[in-house]
């Protein structure tokens, strides 16, 4: 068991988490008394870091431990799953600090745990959970917060937590109920952007809370939607076969460049097989221009509803 910073438990990602920083954007759980998974702290790693890193490293890696360093921000370490250690620079902005610690340092920790982190956003249809996947840009918080409009909820946004059931079904963990959205995607569901807060150092992308419609126990995956942009002018959606299923999962795999670095090739490839044969996964194809995310919603739903 893993030794208690303060009171206050979080939960998100299917763990405990115990933090020295105040995590506002993660729900409190409800049992004090629960095991803690992971412990959030802060301490010098500046020695650390100068022991450990060459010039002009951004990162150090080895089987299990990451550290990285932010410009005027902080060091930051991930080690065995369990243990987040931020060192901050004097005056660093403690939002930004979070931005890094729920999205590069969880999603390295959820490796380090042999979970699988999918970068994209998933929604709740019927009680099973949809992920939709793609590089930065492709449309994936948009789409998932135009699901959110029409009374749907969210499960996760930016850092995707699949694990499996006893019967190896695959899952999705509740992150927390938060999304970031693009101003002009603000502008396009009709969302004042004075009413959000601006993440650091990228004005025109907002932190949304959507409290209201957020699931907070695990659902069963049962697709996955690769968003790609095109130079047509049709919303398209194809089903995905054979080896372009796997490819995908290994592109959108949170910061999977340090997947080799950390010897877990193998047991991505594995997990990767496990996961697409037991869902359905299609390629969401969109004009590179335009507000599509109606459209494509309704492509998902219409799909989702012949499989059924």
């Amino acid at each position: 068991m893993i030794q208690t910073i303060n009171k206050v438990i979080y939960r998100a990602f299917g763990l405990n988490i115990n933090s020295e920083f105040e995590l506002s954007e993660l729900m409190i759980s409800n049992n004090e008394n629960e095991s803690i998974d992971v412990v959030i702290n802060k301490a010098d790693l500046s020695e650390r870091w100068s022991q450990l890193a060459k010039a002009d490293d951004m990162y150090v890696i080895s089987k299990n431990l990451f550290m990285f360093h932010i410009k005027d921000t902080a060091i930051f370490c991930v080690q065995d799953g369990g243990i987040i250690t931020v060192s901050p620079v004097i005056g660093a902005d403690e939002a930004k600090i979070r931005l890094y610690v729920l999205g590069t340092c969880m999603g390295t920790l959820l490796m380090q745990r042999r979970v699988l982190p999918l970068h994209g956003s998933a929604i709740a249809i019927d009680g099973k959970a949809y992920a939709f996947v793609g590089h930065s840009g492709a449309g994936k918080s948009t789409l998932a917060s135009a699901f959110i409009g029409r009374d749907f909820q969210l499960l996760s946004d930016d850092v995707i937590a699949v694990t499996f059931s006893p019967d190896h079904m695959p899952m999705v963990m509740p992150a927390y109920p938060q999304q970031k959205l693009w101003e002009e995607s603000l502008t396009e569901f009709g969302m004042e952007t004075s009413r959000y807060q601006s993440i650091f150092d990228r004005e025109t992308k907002y932190l949304v809370p959507v409290s209201d419609h957020f699931v907070t126990k695990p659902l069963p995956l049962a697709g996955v939607f690769e968003l790609t942009k095109t130079d047509g002018d049709e919303t398209e959606i194809v089903p995905m076969k054979g080896l372009a299923r796997l490819h995908a999962l290994y592109c959108h795999t949170f910061r999977s460049s340090l997947l080799e670095r950390f010897e877990l090739m193998d047991w991505h490839f594995k997990t990767s097989i496990s996961i697409s044969d037991r869902i359905r996964m299609y390629q969401l194809r969109r004009p590179s221009s335009g507000f599509t995310a109606p459209q494509l919603m309704s492509l998902i739903l219409n799909t989702i509803k012949m499989e059924e």
